[in-house]
């Protein structure tokens, strides 16, 4: 739950960010929301009686930001093509049916009226308010909104048809991403060039009508009621039905969140998983928010096609292999419903096998969130092992190392930490006392000799490369006479990270560094193992929360100590995690040159799924020592 780039609260605060341009150097405005029943904001213009001057073409005008943002227009026509009534960002969409013939200006805008809109759809309506740049999320790059606010509205006419919807498809939207920034790095008043840049086609189309045809499901509902789907079937496809994210250079431009306008109370929202289809036509206004840029809101949503994915099932072992695993469990605790630990379980005995060593990532003190100074975590993993041991599994044992209270990062009061459970029938844990939270793990000896100073034991813990974040575990064990070395890790999230869609081009990855120095660090600790043993057996594996191609893995992997197994799958089974549509690698299996035969898999049952006992999808390797 750590690694997506930022926490996922809804747009449900009190406050929202609007900024008036004058080439955007104005100080941010934090307007209060009014009461969710209110009717809108107190100071509203007079009700308009005729057409004004301006048209919704004229205010969204060329760039992203208006140019008449911080002004009062008067007597703005058009047809309210969707309705918003509930959650905080309530109003509705309007557009105006006679469009001019310039592609980069939108002909449709939001009207924020706070509380619940009084008008429907299809209705001719005069509005009047003050036009204003919204950003979702300002401080962590977001595009804005240009909206109307603290509107006045006169109905004209009801059962008005709407405009027709702007198809999205492989045919219209640009094969490029995203637009370079101007002088201050960022894109807001950077003119639009729909027809080059997939940015500025959506932006062309902020508040319009658009619909979607066929479109295959590439990241499953999620519990906001929310789903995502591939506009552009030119997109990289993953085997399963998604879309991968390759590079920083080439992001998949297809992509678009799906949300709808009806509360789910009154229109269950598709329950559907990676590789399902939305039949038919998908159509609403075009929005934008932080947590996936671009979003259809519809007003009409497509049939749900189900793909029937499965699970996946990992290949059996053999009795001379070693199979080692890595498991993002999201923050576990005792206090968790029993439910939870069943479905994990499940995971690790019938998908994963029940792999001789399974280390865990996100385990949690004995009473989770409670922030009490608690950091002992036995209860947590007494529970998991119990209904492992429930689900068919072997009796596992464990070691850890507690961290030092609220200085390892994660939820607040959870104290999460790496967990090593093994198999006693089939390898054992050398033990070596002299671990604590603060003290560094060492080498000692030469070539058969070699050995851990303690076991388990952690990783420079008091490097400024892991403030608030978790250090890497280290443990040593033996399977058929031969000794392994097994690191289990957890690297900082990429929270504060700019996302792919921002303002700013190109966007800044600011958590990067931190892991680039965690990996640096590490990446040292195994050069020092293989200086006294050459042939010394290292599996280096987790949560490292980057990519294959990203610098922290390129710094772990330097010089060779280490190599990434992930590269060695075909390229469209490349993939952990799913987070905005996008596919992609966060979790690592790595071994040192010793290693040769390494048979490596990504277990397929958790990130596709809308269905999931965690948000990652957990990892196994099959090794002859």
């Amino acid at each position: 739950m750590t690694t997506s780039p930022a926490p996922r609260p809804r747009r449900a605060a009190l406050l929202r960010a609007v900024v008036a341009p004058a080439a955007l150097a104005a100080s941010l405005v934090l307007v209060p929301l009014p009461a969710a029943n209110a009717a809108g904001p107190a100071a509203a213009p007079p009700a308009p009686t005729e057409a004004g001057p301006l048209r919704i073409h004229d205010i969204q005008g060329t760039t992203r930001v208006s140019p008449q943002a911080g002004k009062p227009v008067t007597g703005v026509p058009g047809i309210v093509t969707g309705v918003r009534a509930y959650g905080s960002v309530r109003g509705f969409w309007l557009q105006d049916p006679n469009p001019d013939d310039n592609p980069a200006t939108s002909e449709g805008i939001f009207v924020y009226t706070g509380g619940n809109p009084t008008v429907q759809v299809g209705d001719s309506v005069l509005v009047s308010g003050k036009v204003t740049e919204y950003y979702p999320n300002y401080a962590g790059g977001s595009q804005s909104i240009t909206e109307l606010t603290g509107p006045a509205v006169t109905v004209l006419s009801h059962g008005n048809p709407l405009p027709a919807p702007v198809v999205v498809d492989t045919r219209n939207i640009p094969g490029r991403y995203a637009p370079p920034a101007g002088p201050d790095g960022s894109i807001d008043s950077v003119p639009l060039n729909p027809e080059k840049y997939a940015l500025d086609f959506y932006e062309s189309l902020e508040g319009m009508l658009v619909q979607v045809k066929d479109v295959r499901v590439i990241q499953a509902t999620d519990k906001y009621n929310e789903l995502w789907v591939a506009a552009d079937r030119q997109d990289q496809r993953s085997k399963r039905g998604g879309v991968l994210y390759e590079s920083y250079r080439e992001p998949n431009v297809g992509r678009l969140m799906v949300q709808q306008q009806a509360p789910v109370s009154q229109q269950p929202f598709p329950v559907a998983n990676v590789g399902d289809e939305l039949t038919g036509a998908t159509t609403g206004p075009l929005d934008y928010n932080q947590f996936g840029g671009y979003t259809l809101v519809a007003g009409t949503l497509g049939t749900l096609k189900d793909n029937h994915l499965q699970r996946e099932v990992t290949a059996k072992a053999g009795e001379r292999e070693l199979t080692i695993a890595t498991y993002n469990v999201e923050n576990l605790a005792a206090t968790n419903p029993d439910a939870k630990f069943a479905e994990l379980a499940q995971g690790v005995v019938t998908n994963l096998r029940s792999p001789d060593i399974v280390a865990l990532e996100e385990i949690q003190d004995n009473n989770g969130a409670k922030n009490d100074g608690t950091v002992d975590a036995g209860q947590t993993v007494a529970t998991f092992l119990a209904a492992i041991k429930a689900a068919g599994g072997p009796a596992y044992e464990w070691r850890s190392v507690d961290p030092q209270d609220g200085k390892d990062g994660g939820e607040p009061g959870g104290n999460i930490r790496q967990v090593f459970l093994f198999n006693p029938q089939r390898v054992s844990f050398t033990d070596i006392p002299g671990a604590t939270a603060t003290t560094a793990v060492g080498v000692t000896g030469a070539g058969a000799a070699t050995a851990l100073t303690a076991s388990p034991g952690r990783i420079e813990p008091t490097d400024e490369a892991w403030t608030n974040s978790r250090k890497p575990l280290v443990g040593q064990f033996s399977f058929r006479g031969q000794k392994v070395f097994v690191i289990a890790n957890h690297f900082n999230s990429k929270g504060g990270d700019q996302g792919i869609d921002s303002r700013f081009q190109a966007p800044t990855r600011s958590s990067e560094v931190q892991r680039v120095k965690q990996a640096t660090v590490e990446q040292a600790f195994v050069a020092t193992l293989l200086a006294a043993d050459r042939q010394a057996r290292i599996v280096s594996l987790g949560d490292f929360n980057d990519y294959q191609f990203s610098p922290a893995l390129a710094a772990l992997t330097k010089d060779g100590v280490l190599r990434d197994l992930v590269n060695e799958l075909p390229e469209t089974e490349q993939y952990s995690y799913v987070y905005q549509g996008n596919s992609q690698v966060l979790d690592h299996i790595l071994v040192s040159p010793e290693v040769g035969y390494a048979k490596y898999d990504v277990v397929h049952i958790n990130a596709e799924f809308a269905q999931q006992a965690s948000d990652h999808d957990p990892q196994v390797v099959r090794i002859k020592p």
